[in-house]
């Protein structure tokens, strides 16, 4: 990790076109769909095996900064359910975020059962293939739950590797060790997806475009 002597002076040379500036991030831009998801997840009476449907939006948001810190990213939203049914099964939004002068990922998730988690990894710009990972007590990239999930469905760690595909599809895994009643348990969710749409361009990248 570098070091800043100045840790406040903000970049001035910061490129408004967030999409092009995204590295292993920029293929998962867009809209996507997947209808073969699985999850596995603990019940009373044993493991459950469930498949599920997934939507996911993608947006550039405007280039951030933590002082010299500069970040590209997009804000994400998930929605799930399951076959024959409109109701919502999983609901996920958060951020994933780029950092090119380090090749730090970041991924914020937030669900509302009330958990949150900021997991990290790194990769090159031109990666096609990279993972993060948070802890529970982690004080930078960690796990924070309400109490009654923490003392019946305790998250010790999070991790999601995800690929991109040459045919315009990605496809990820997500592995979570719980602790159900005092048990160990390998929750995981596995899905492809598939583009149906563009990514909106972030709103400063449209302000500075010329009228025409």
């Amino acid at each position: 990790m570098r070091l800043h002597r100045d840790i406040f002076t903000e970049p001035s040379d910061v490129d408004p076109d967030t999409l092009a500036n995204l590295g292993p991030l920029r293929p998962l831009a867009g809209v996507w769909q997947a209808d073969k998801g699985i999850d596995v997840n603990p019940k009373a009476d044993g493991p459950q095996t469930k498949p599920f449907i997934e939507h996911i939006r993608m947006d550039p948001i405007d280039p951030q900064t933590n002082g010299p810190q500069l970040f590209y990213g997009m804000r994400y939203h998930i929605h799930i359910n399951t076959p024959g049914e409109a109701i919502t099964f999983h609901d996920q939004t958060g951020y994933w975020l780029w950092e090119p002068a380090t090749g730090l990922i970041l991924q914020t998730l937030a669900i509302p059962r009330g958990q949150s988690l900021l997991a990290a990894g790194r990769a090159d710009a031109d990666a096609r293939s990279f993972s993060v990972s948070a802890r529970r007590g982690d004080p930078t990239y960690g796990i924070t739950s309400t109490e009654f999930l923490d003392r019946n469905f305790r998250t010790e760690s999070y991790r999601i590797e995800i690929t991109c595909h040459d045919d315009d599809s990605w496809s990820y895994l997500t592995a979570t060790e719980l602790i159900v009643e005092g048990k160990p348990f390998d929750h995981h969710d596995s899905n492809r997806l598939r583009r149906t749409g563009a990514p909106a361009p972030n709103p400063l990248l449209l302000a500075r475009k010329p009228v025409s």
